[in-house]
Formats: structure tokens, sequence, C-alpha cells
């Protein structure tokens, strides 16, 4: 009996035994597994540190650290990072006191340095930044970035300073490079013989050169904040309020104008406009070189007085014909060109009409004008048909333009009111219009002919037409007028051209031509023309 008490003890104490140990066993493979983590965390730690300090010393940014000492006292610099080596120097030269930073600052900055260092220091700052010049151990002088944090214990006591150093000399050579570009800029601005303007978004002017204030007799004080558009004359200032967008749509601008010196006197302008634009290609502003063109336009005006004294200073008083003729040039100088010739062998009313148009506009367009003009008036002097006339005509101007590009279309047109017949020769420019008020018909007068000047030897054919009738309208122009556009980029046309002869049939040539060339001054309003327009209206009357 006590025999088997006691096995029950000693089996119970096992049992105790075995209890214990599982949890002993148990503790063990805890302890174990927080230890393995425990590595895991301190080998990634160590790796992390690793990785941090190779991007550290491989980055252009040096750090440090050092005791914050007492206003007076030397702080002590307690790490920096390798990478110090990208300006030559071992980080242990200055941990353990072989070197001192400011061993290293150009001495051009030293004194500045330290006395910013006391006034940061005075002032209690947390943080701060400095920009100085450091010598490299081979003498290379490099900028600097130094910016510096303030570090507190629990107490607010400053500790620790710490921060980072950036080489910014790249940055530094650049903004140097940029400054003296934009010197450079400047001084061409301010010493050009142009006018310069620099505007904002809603051509409030932001800067202007001495040649601009000179030019218009205004201190450049006086014209900073003003709007560009203020100096403008009336009509100027009314064309560029209705072509503002069109022009500013336009990265790129060229056109001319007229602006308001302060003495009140009105100076012609040639305007060079941009816009400019940011680093993401919008908009921020304007600028203009503006050339004072007064002097430019005495000779052009002079030579304009010139070029219409060569027009006909008074409409041919022919029987039976109401004859008017304009021409209105888009410069002061124009490559169009109208005419009477009374024919050497016309023994009554015969003559002659010529409408010419030089291509494009301009000096070189008047000149070649003055040539043609010339040229025909001469030969007309001498026998010949018109068909003749205009082929000799195209021989010699051929001889001048076949290398520049240039040609002149013409429409040449005999009248025979006696005979009541019509002989014309068309050289590439548009038919002639006749307009028959009891039929209301248009006809128009075609033929076949090349523009003069382009081709030698080409010979001219001549037209004919009999059975000219009293109200009948003939009108012969250039394509300045049906071409003309508006503000709105509408085309004047064909169609309304002939509304308005149309309309107007029952009144006198002359208030035939000036209800054409008023309804295209009001279709054109706001738009500066881009043609020479020339019109002779011919109305036959009392046959």
């Amino acid at each position: 009996m006590k025999s088997s008490e006691d096995n029950a003890a000693l089996k119970a104490q096992l049992r105790k035994a075995e209890l214990r140990l599982e949890k002993l066993e148990n503790k063990l493979k805890t302890a174990d597994r927080d230890l393995s983590c425990q590595a895991d965390l301190y080998r990634q730690t160590v790796d992390e540190l690793g990785l941090a300090k190779l991007i550290v010393n491989q980055s252009p940014v040096v750090l440090f650290r050092r005791k914050a000492g007492k206003t007076g006292t030397k702080p002590q610099l307690e790490y920096v990072s390798e990478n110090l080596s990208r300006f030559g120097y071992e980080a242990k030269e200055f941990l353990d006191g072989s070197m001192k930073f400011p061993d290293i600052v150009h001495t051009g900055d030293i004194d500045r340095l330290r006395e910013e260092i006391n006034h940061y220091t005075d002032a209690d700052l947390e943080e701060y930044t400095q920009v100085y010049r450091v010598i490299t151990k081979s003498g290379e002088i490099r900028w600097v970035e130094d910016q510096t944090s303030v570090v507190r214990d629990e107490n607010g006591e400053k500790i620790h300073n710490q921060g980072i150093l950036i080489d910014i000399t790249e940055k530094k050579l650049a903004e140097e490079k940029l400054r003296k570009s934009e010197e450079k800029f400047r001084r061409i601005v301010e010493t050009a013989g142009e006018g310069f303007v620099l505007m904002n978004e809603g051509l409030d002017i932001v800067d202007v050169n001495n040649a601009y204030c000179q030019m218009i007799g205004y201190s450049r004080e006086e014209l900073l904040g003003k709007s560009v558009l203020d100096l403008a004359t009336d009509d100027f200032r009314s064309f560029m309020m209705a072509t503002k967008e069109k022009y500013l749509a336009e990265e790129q601008r060229n056109l001319e104008g007229e602006v308001v010196s302060k003495d009140g006197r009105t100076i012609p302008v040639l305007i060079h406009g941009s816009t400019l634009l940011d680093d993401n290609g919008r908009a921020i502003g304007n600028m203009a070189f503006v050339t004072d063109m007064t002097e430019h336009k005495k000779a052009l005006m002079l030579a304009g007085e010139v070029q219409k004294s060569m027009l006909p200073s008074e409409m041919p008083r022919v029987r039976g014909l109401d004859i008017a003729g304009r021409n209105v040039s888009c410069d002061e100088i124009g490559g169009d060109y109208y005419d009477f010739i009374w024919r050497r062998d016309s023994t009554k009313g015969m003559f002659s009409i010529v409408v010419g148009d030089i291509s494009g506009h301009g000096v070189d367009s008047a000149l070649l004008m003055t040539t043609a003009r010339a040229f025909l008036r001469m030969r007309a002097s001498q026998p010949g048909s018109i068909s003749e006339i205009v082929t000799a005509m195209n021989n010699h101007l051929a001889q001048d333009t076949l290398d520049t590009g240039k040609f002149m279309t013409l429409f040449c047109l005999t009248i025979d009111p006696e005979r009541q017949y019509l002989d014309w020769v068309r050289a590439g420019h548009d038919p002639a219009l006749i307009y028959s008020p009891e039929q209301d018909e248009f006809e128009e007068l075609k033929g076949i002919g090349i523009a003069l000047g382009v081709s030698d030897g080409f010979k001219y054919a001549e037209n004919h037409k009999t059975g000219l009738l009293n109200g009948q309208i003939i009108a012969i122009g250039t394509d300045g007028i049906w071409e003309a556009f508006n503000r709105d980029g509408e085309m004047f046309g064909k169609a309304r051209y002939q509304d308005i002869i149309k309309k107007n049939a029952d009144k006198s040539a002359e208030e035939i031509l000036n209800a054409v060339y008023h309804e295209l001054n009001e279709f054109t309003l706001g738009k500066k023309s881009e043609d020479d327009i020339t019109l002779v209206i011919v109305k036959i009357n009392g046959l």
C-alpha cells in the first residue's frame, strides 16, 4: 500500500518536472526566436546604415555635426561625412583636430562668415544658410552652400549644430554667366539706336531704354506703368484695339504705326514685336524694338509726291464719255499705275486708258512702274497698234525683270467714241467690266496674254468690241479692290464690287468711283490695306 502511494507521488513529481521542462523549452524557443529576430534586425540596421553611408559618401552633399559652443568659444566637430574627400580632404583630419574648418575657407570670405555666425548666434536662430568659397586641397576655389540647424536638449539648451554642405560651384558659374549675359544684353539695349520697350501681358510698360525715351521725349519714370496704347495716335490706337488679339496671338509681329511725343509731335514708327514665354511656353509679357521712321517717311513721301505727279492731273474731256480715275497706295509709294494716252494717229476723240499693277509694292515696285510708264508713253508716241505697243513694252521690261521675279499686269483699252468701238489688250490683268443697265448684265473684257516681264518674245493679241450704248459703264481696276480683307478675314470680293457699280449706275463716273472707295474703306475699317488700289470708271453718255 505504501509502495503504491510512493509510486503515485513519484509520478506526480515526474509530471510536474515534465511540465516545468516543457515550459522551459518553450521559453527557450521564444528566447531563441527573439534573439534571431534581434539578430536579423541588427543585420538589417547595419545594412541600412551601410547603404546610407554609401549614399552619403557618393552624394555631393557633405554632412556635419558639431557641439554648440558658447559665444566666444570654439565649437568642436563631432562628425563629418567621408565624402568631404570631394574637396581633397579626409574626414579624420578634421575629427582629430589636425585641421580646422576655417583653414579651408577662402580668405576673402572668412571675416564675413564669422560676423554672420555671431549674428545668427546672438539672434538665437534655429536655422540659417551661408554661401561662401572654400579652397580644395589642390588649390581650386569651390562655392558651397552651408545649411545649418540647431539641436536642443529637453531644457531648450543648444547642444549641437548640424547641417549639410552643398557644392554649388556649377550653379554659381551659371548664375555668373547669366548675369554677364544680362549685363551684355542690357548694354546692347541701352546703347541701341532704336527704342526698346518691355511690356507685361496687358501692354503696360515695364522697362524702356534711353533711345525710346529720347524718341518720344518722356523720362523712364514717366513711362513706367503707362500702356503703350496711351502713346499711340487716335487712328493707330483704334487700329490696335481692333486687331490686338490677332497680333498678340503671333509670337513675332511687324507693323507700322504712329505715336505722339510729349511735345505733341506725331512720330511714324516701325515696330518689331515678340511675345515673351516662360520655360513652360506660357506668355508672360511682350517686347518690341521701335524705330523712328520720320526721316525715312519724309524721303518716301517725297518719292510718293513725285510718283503721284506722274498720274493724270485731270480727267480727259471726251465728248460722249464721263471719266474718273483714282490711285491709292497702301504705302507712301506703290506699284499701281493708270494713265490716259492720246494716240498719235488719233484725229478725233480716240484715246487709250492704261491700268497696270506691279507685283508687290514699295520702292522697287514704284521704280519699275516709273520705267514702264516712261517706255509706254515713248512707244505710244510712235505708230503702231496697241498690241504692238504692249508687245514692245514686254520685251523691254523682260530685260530688267527676268532675274528679279518682278512682273507687271496691264490692261490697255482704246475707246473710239465716234465709231463706238473698243480695242483692248489684256496682259495678265483681271478683265475689265462693262455693265449695261438696260440688260442689267456685266460683261468681262477677256483676252489671252501673260503678265509683262515674264517672258520676252511673247506677242499680245488685240481684242475688239463694237456697239457701245449710252449708260454703259466700263470699270478697270486692280486686285487690291476685290482681294481686300476685313479684320474678320472676309474678302471684299468681285460680287460686292459689281453690286456697288450696279446700285450707282445712274450716277456720274466720279460718284461711282467714290462709292466703290467708300464701301471699301467701310469694309476694311480697322485693318490696314495690304495692296495698292486703282480704279478707272468710264460712263458712256451722249454718244
